[in-house]
């Protein structure tokens, strides 16, 4: 069965990854709904990162949060904002998944 913690730790980082998103297409602040859409999206994941912090450690849960979303953010702008991709993003995001692998293992052993 899975934790709510865990499902909710994922909702603050696709909210991250939102507001990161919207970020970039604000154009630096000058688009309105882009700029409102981000400000939501980032209250939304401080939020659910605020009560996943009540079950999951703070090093284990800003680590995921943070690595899983800059994986991801890195993917989407290559994805979509024809930003470059070369091995050394790439190994940048494997050792992300690596380490965000680590820490679910180390965490699960208390």
């Amino acid at each position: 069965m899975i934790d709510v913690s865990w499902v909710l730790l994922a909702g603050a980082i696709f909210f991250e990854v939102a507001g990161t998103t919207f970020l970039k297409l604000s154009d630096g602040f000058s688009k309105v709904l882009p700029v409102v859409l981000m400000i939501v999206f980032y209250i939304a994941s401080m939020y659910l990162l605020s009560l996943v912090l009540k079950k999951i450690e703070v090093g284990i849960a800003y680590a995921i949060w943070s690595g899983v979303g800059t994986a991801t953010i890195t993917l989407i702008g290559i994805a979509f904002f024809s930003e470059s991709m070369n091995i050394i993003k790439l190994g940048g995001i494997l050792l992300v998944i690596a380490g965000v692998t680590i820490l679910n293992l180390a965490g699960s052993l208390h």
